[in-house]
């Protein structure tokens, strides 16, 4: 992935919220604005690998529609290479460009082994660059190039329809990744903010004061940092969990970032709010002041109104 201008934006504008965030050092915004600085300085990155992985897509999509419109000209007794001149002019979409670049090079009299290569190269998909090469391999051995031709756009055809459907019957497994980690993050946040700060009253127990332990920030031992420790644990979960999903539902890595990324997005935001309005260290009336605040700027961001 080549880094263009808005990556380096997003990275600047990440690295300056990261910095901020040691001003914030002791309080429960110093990790909420260091996983902002994070989104930030990724967000664009991510975009880009979802834009790639989508482009992809429709670049074999759109080859499949290319091998038919060429098995069809070629069995009307055209040669290969005129063909691919007159498919020219014809709308493939993301794969147009290189459509005409190659009837370019044919018609500049550039071998067309070399060109397919050159095809191949430009439209960087493994398995257009698969079938390219068997297309070139048959025209060069001499063989029934519009046999040769119909079967690759059959076996595209084929591709296709197994990624489609393996799609559809993983939807419901899909979802219920979603669910699992909906219900695991809501287990964590019970477990730290009612069932953790009910094993405080343990550091009164003499078992409890003997182990040096002490739950939620007492005097006895060592104060331990739930919050940080389970948002951390949630990050982690999501981001293995998406790649998990991604791999599933349509086979690839790049596929299941876009998932990570919308579950750990999901987790932080959850989790740094909790941890900000209920942190123990807040009074009641302060927690009850942050509600009616964020209630309130909702509410007239939905009605279209300026809150100041």
């Amino acid at each position: 992935m080549e880094l263009k201008i808005g990556h380096y934006i997003g990275i600047v504008l990440g690295l300056v919220i990261f910095g901020v965030s040691f001003l914030f050092i002791g309080t429960p915004w110093f990790f909420f604005l260091i996983g902002v600085g994070l989104i930030a300085g990724s967000t664009p990155m991510v975009i880009t690998v979802i834009i790639e992985n989508r482009i992809a897509e429709e670049k074999e999509q759109m080859f499949l529609e290319f091998a038919r419109s060429l098995v069809e000209s070629v069995k009307t007794g055209t040669p290969v290479s005129k063909s691919i001149i007159n498919l020219k002019s014809k709308p493939f979409g993301v794969l147009s460009p290189h459509v005409v670049k190659l009837a370019n090079q044919i018609s500049l009299g550039i071998p067309f082994s070399i060109a397919l290569q050159t095809f191949a190269k430009d439209v960087n998909n493994h398995s257009i660059s698969r079938s390219l090469t068997l297309i070139g391999q048959a025209e060069k051995a001499g063989g029934n190039i519009g046999t040769i031709l119909e079967a690759v756009a059959e076996a595209v055809s084929l591709s296709d329809k197994l990624k489609k459907e393996r799609k559809s019957a993983i939807q419901t497994l899909v979802a219920q990744g979603y669910i699992i980690f909906v219900v695991f993050l809501g287990i964590i946040l019970v477990m730290q903010f009612k069932i953790i700060p009910l094993l405080d009253g343990l550091k009164d127990v003499q078992g409890a004061s003997d182990l040096g332990i002490a739950v939620g920030g007492g005097s006895g031992g060592e104060s331990v940092d739930f919050g940080t420790a389970f948002l951390f644990l949630l990050l982690i979960q999501g981001f293995f969990s998406g790649i998990t999903i991604g791999l599933l539902s349509e086979g690839n890595i790049k596929a299941g970032i876009r998932h990570s990324f919308a579950l750990m997005l999901m987790s932080f935001i959850i989790a740094s709010g909790a941890n900000i309005l209920f942190d123990p260290s807040k009074k009641p009336e302060e927690v009850a002041a942050v509600a009616s605040f964020m209630f309130l700027y909702v509410k007239y961001k939905i009605k279209g109104k300026k809150f100041f």
